[in-house]
């Protein structure tokens, strides 16, 4: 590749570095935002020029901080569409919500990671708050279990050959543990990846039999106990396999 062709892929690199940025938090300095990519701030000041010219980004005159601009809902209104599992699945959520009282999110797997792409949190006033777009590891967590339990053999041995993962993790007793939960149709975790949280998730297939999604009910570990979860259990997959039926 010509050099000024390699210039322009980085370009666009850091430029989508500073964007993904807004998936953290809502709103930053411009002298965050380099500190955050490692870049310097006359090249990030440029970058958010081009950005804010574009309408990728906005700046609030008063505070001189970075939110993101009306062109990326333009481009994620595109994404709501018939196919779109965010958009079909959230009556189901709020119907599961309803019934259960938990907070319900609905996760993709993205590489070794997942992210979740909706959620219908708890109206009761000690909740788990699950944030939009936050991106989890995959060797941890009910949903994670569910999104490699259930997945296509050869894809679940790529993913549990996963070198990033900690050294720590026994995936020998990681397999042990999946037939279990391919038996049951569901897994759970206690405090497996945060504090005082506990979940239980289903496997979403769509009508043609592919692994799509991960439905989860998650709350406070004290309010959630296994015993609970068990009893809930039955209500998420029946809720995974409704939203299920609407996907292709």
């Amino acid at each position: 590749m010509a050099e000024d062709g390699k210039s322009t892929v980085r370009a666009v690199e850091r430029a989508l570095d500073i964007l993904l940025c807004f998936t953290v938090k809502k709103e930053w300095a411009m002298t965050e935002l380099a500190d955050n990519v490692g870049l310097h701030k006359s090249t990030v000041h440029r970058m958010l020029a081009t950005l804010e010219e574009r309408g990728f980004v906005a700046r609030d005159a008063a505070s001189d901080r970075y939110k993101l601009g009306l062109r990326i809902w333009e481009l994620s209104a595109n994404m709501s569409g018939a196919d779109d599992p965010a958009v079909i699945g959230l009556p189901e959520m709020e119907r599961l919500r309803d019934m259960l009282g938990e907070t319900v999110s609905l996760y993709l797997r993205d590489g070794n990671e997942r992210i979740r792409i909706q959620a219908v949190q708890s109206i009761q006033a000690i909740r788990r708050v699950a944030p939009i777009g936050a991106r989890l590891p995959l060797y941890v967590g009910a949903s994670s279990k569910v999104l490699i339990a259930f997945e296509e053999p050869v894809k679940r041995e790529e993913l549990l050959a996963d070198a990033s993962w900690p050294t720590a993790f026994d995936r020998h007793q990681y397999r042990e543990q999946m037939a279990e939960w391919q038996k049951l149709g569901y897994a759970m975790s206690v405090e497996e990846r945060e504090q005082g949280a506990a979940a239980v998730a289903a496997p979403v297939f769509s009508r043609t039999g592919k692994l799509v999604a991960a439905l989860s009910v998650s709350g406070p570990a004290n309010r959630l106990t296994t015993e609970i979860m068990r009893s809930q259990a039955p209500a998420v997959i029946e809720a995974a396999r409704r939203l299920g039926v609407m996907l292709k």
